[in-house]
């Protein structure tokens, strides 16, 4: 839509969430899937109820009343804060078990007076040494703070500390919780904890055998089929001259009558497959006619029976073949073959109990070890075919719980996109952090401050506000004096920086550095004291037409990289009136930025609407290159090279060009497409002309091969970078065809205006 909608952090945006979640739980059949969207409408209840009452200020850094800014707030989705703090609820087990263990009473203000006391200071010292604690929350580090603090001399920081988080110290969960310490190589991550893949393994290994389509064809092959053949053949004595039921030969009215008490023994013991049970199928078809032969011996079945039963006895010979014949020996034999294999329920729970001697709480790198075949152990106690493979998707569930370096996972396809990465990278960011502490016990301290804090959800924010940083907790400013100077940090990082932005850009070039990613690169270059203008990805439906003045850095780091080449041509970027802007502070009222104006005039000017705002963005956009540049001058260079890059990227935009017909609405896919095109136009200004001509040629060849949909979208965009290459300017023609600089935002695309037809109806499945 282009008029001006409400923005997420309207109160009927909430009411909203919270009526569609009240739906699930009454009407999911699901009960866990009722269950949890119970639990979301409670939440989106208090959101409500608190933005109605003024207790909630959605868009701020500080939304709930009376809750500082270190206290982390309990946030649902799309960053709406529901008033209550995430530390605390009632009593975790771990706080319990610390009540019980000491005979204090189950409160929260008992348990942190009892940190205090000697006995409670040796234990959290106890803590510090051994490493044996998570801290779940970043609240959670005040207490082994204090005890440190206190033990290296500094009484006066661990009194400030304490003193600060006094008020809230009977609500919220300050206790760090017991848990093994992780002991992994250096530049070692995983995706999952061991238990975490176990526990997904165990899931899927208890599931009702009931709804399991598996189990329930595995129980047509092995029991129903053979069953129907016997009963077929049975029929089959009394054919003659092409006519059942012409004549019963003796002893075939018990034998039916046995087949009978058959049937009701299997159908009580086998109920997964339930299609002999339909009226209709031929099986129960033939037991129909038997009984009634059984009930009344050597009369003849009524007409409409005798059809019945001739139609069912032609049609299961015609479609498989005699019983005993070779087509169906064969036939049946597959079947049983099938049938014996074990299912994926079953390789669940034996792939399970292979993690289950393995630690826990953390990976491993011996994940491959666990992937082997069943052994002759395996096969003797669950019935299982010995050497018989483990599934490749029981494997993907497994192989989350790998620790091995990044770029391995990555390879291994346990990181199968940037979000993903952006959610093990704590772990790499947080050891590069603990090298800033010379002690032991305080390195470790903060990384496991750093993993918590890399936890805590951001929140809905406007008027250019920004998230909370951990340097502004109290217990973290109170351990600042006592780490490395600026220049130790920079040092520790020195190498992880730009490898991270290598590897973000080699393994998913053409989509964006995603805003979890953003925010764990921002938060690694502020604690080197870089200070690298990283932007965040804004959403077009709350922009409120403001910049933060990291934009502006971020376009001059782009501008300075480029100069004159290939990019700023292509998108008719003037680099010295860019590198001009002057630097200004937010402005959350008044007037706009420089580098803000810029954007709406190299948009069109357009008026305040979503897609105005998303054209005014997607300039911001172009301007910076979203973080390319930045990642770039920090010294990213991945080892496949630039031009390998702009020929990933491309083929991400080919992709997603290609996938237009078939989904609904098309307009994201134009702007996927654009973005992939961006970071291909990047990646080809920083090969020398050489490459870019060897490139480019390329990509008009691979368009050849595309359909034709794809290749008329293709081909103006394809013809404005030849001449951008070629040393023109490029001017683009008003025509669907021609030269074109593609862009993603806009009224009607005209990218959609080409193969009309191939769009029309497009799927809505």
């Amino acid at each position: 839509m282009d008029d001006i909608t409400p923005t997420r952090a309207d109160r009927g945006y909430a009411a909203a969430r919270l009526a569609e979640e009240l739906t699930t739980a009454l009407t999911h059949q699901d009960a866990r899937v009722r269950e949890a969207a119970r639990a979301r409408a409670d939440s989106w209840e208090r959101v409500v109820t608190g933005m109605g009452d003024g207790t909630l200020t959605i868009g701020s850094r500080t939304p709930v009343e009376d809750l500082p800014a270190w206290v982390t707030p309990e946030v649902v989705h799309g960053g709406f804060a529901t008033g209550l703090p995430a530390a605390g609820g009632p009593l975790r087990p771990h706080e319990r078990e610390l009540a019980r263990r000491h005979g204090l009473p189950e409160q929260r203000a008992a348990l942190h007076a009892h940190h205090l006391t000697e006995q409670g200071l040796a234990d959290l010292n106890t803590l510090l040494d051994s490493g044996e604690y998570e801290l779940d929350l970043p609240e959670q580090a005040v207490p082994l703070t204090v005890a440190w603090l206190l033990r290296n001399g500094d009484t006066e920081g661990a009194l400030h500390l304490l003193a600060t988080v006094e008020p809230l110290a009977d609500t919220l969960c300050l206790t760090p919780r017991p848990a093994p310490r992780q002991d992994l190589p250096a530049h070692t991550v995983f995706r999952q904890s061991v238990g975490d893949a176990r526990e997904a393994l165990s899931e899927r290994a208890a599931r009702d055998p009931a709804t399991s389509r598996p189990r329930a064809q595995q129980e047509a092959l092995a029991v129903w089929n053979p069953f129907a053949d016997r009963v077929l053949t049975h029929w089959l004595e009394t054919v003659r001259d092409g006519r059942a039921d012409a004549h019963r030969p003796a002893d075939w009215t018990r034998r039916g009558a046995a087949l009978l008490a058959e049937y009701e023994r299997l159908a009580a013991e086998h109920t997964l497959c339930t299609k002999h049970r339909k009226p209709k199928e031929n099986l129960a078809i033939l037991l129909a006619a038997l009984r009634e032969a059984v009930a009344e011996p050597g009369a003849e079945l009524t007409p409409r029976r005798r059809g019945l039963l001739r139609h069912a006895v032609d049609s299961m010979v015609a479609k498989r073949g005699l019983p005993g014949s070779d087509r169906h020996t064969a036939l049946r034999a597959g079947q049983a073959e099938h049938a014996a294999r074990p299912t994926h329920d079953v390789l669940a729970a034996l792939l399970a109990d292979r993690l289950a001697p393995l630690p826990q709480a953390f990976g491993t790198p011996h994940t491959t070890e666990l992937l082997t075949p069943v052994s002759a152990e395996e096969a003797r106690e669950r019935a299982v075919p010995e050497g018989w493979p483990i599934p490749e998707a029981l494997g993907d569930v497994a192989r989350r719980a790998t620790a091995a370096p990044l770029d391995d996972l990555v390879e291994l396809g346990v990181i199968p996109s940037a979000e993903v990465m952006a959610e093990v990278v704590p772990a790499l960011t947080a050891e590069a952090e603990a090298a800033s502490a010379a002690d032991p016990a305080l390195a470790r301290l903060v990384a496991a401050h750093h993993r918590a804090f890399s936890r805590r959800r951001s929140l809905l924010l406007l008027n250019l506000e920004s998230q909370v940083r951990a340097d502004e907790l109290p217990w973290t400013r109170a351990l600042l004096p006592h780490r490395s100077s600026p220049e130790a940090r920079r040092e520790a990082v020195a190498e992880l920086l730009p490898a991270l932005g290598s590897s973000v850009l080699a393994h998913f070039p053409g989509t964006i550095v995603p805003n979890p990613m953003v925010s764990q690169l921002a938060a690694l270059s502020r604690s080197a004291d870089l200070r690298l203008p990283l932007v965040e990805e804004l959403a077009a439906d709350i922009f409120m037409g403001g910049f933060s003045p990291k934009f502006t850095r971020a376009a001059k780091t782009a501008a300075d990289l480029l100069g004159e080449g290939l990019y700023n041509r292509y998108y008719g970027i003037d680099p010295d009136r860019v590198l001009a802007l002057e630097e200004e502070p937010p402005r959350t009222g008044g007037g706009a930025s420089d580098f803000a104006r810029l954007c709406r005039e190299r948009a069109g000017d357009p008026r305040p609407s979503v897609t105005g705002n998303g054209m005014v963005i997607e300039q911001a956009q172009i301007l910076t290159t979203h973080n390319l540049a930045v990642l770039v001058g920090a010294g990213a260079r991945p080892a496949c090279g630039w031009a390998e890059l702009a020929r990933r990227a491309h083929a991400v935009t080919v992709r997603t060009v290609e996938s237009l017909p078939r989904v609904f609405p098309p307009r994201p896919h134009v702007k996927n497409a654009a973005f992939a095109w961006r970071q291909t136009v990047f990646f080809l200004s920083l090969c020398t002309g050489a490459e870019q001509r060897e490139v480019t040629a390329w990509m008009e060849g691979l368009a050849a091969d595309q359909p034709h949909h794809t290749r008329e979208r293709l081909e103006p965009v394809l013809a404005g970078l030849r001449r951008v290459v070629e040393g023109g300017p490029l001017e683009e023609t008003e025509a669907p065809t021609g030269r074109r600089r593609f862009l993603g935002w806009g009224g009607r695309h005209w990218m959609l205006q080409i193969a009309p037809r191939a769009l029309h109806g497009a799927g809505r499945s």
